[in-house]
């Protein structure tokens, strides 16, 4: 088994920014504040997290488990 991959790229909905982060490998994040316009992210309906809704990677717990590893 491969590991996970931890960063993602956060694309914010409102503003367009972009930033790069490390997501935890044991938890979900559900929140996220964009640095640019402090737009406070939350996961679509049916996403587990941020970085599943608005990030070029799911977040780990996904990306191992599928939709059952989500937090």
């Amino acid at each position: 088994m491969t590991s996970p991959i931890t960063e993602s790229t956060i694309n914010c909905p409102q503003c367009g920014h972009a930033k790069s982060e490390t997501m935890p490998t044991d938890s979900c994040q559900w929140f996220y504040e964009c640095e640019s316009c402090r737009e406070v992210l939350k996961p679509k309906t049916g996403d587990c997290c941020v970085f599943c809704s608005y990030g070029t990677v799911p977040c780990p717990p996904i990306q191992e488990n599928g939709k059952s590893g989500c937090c």
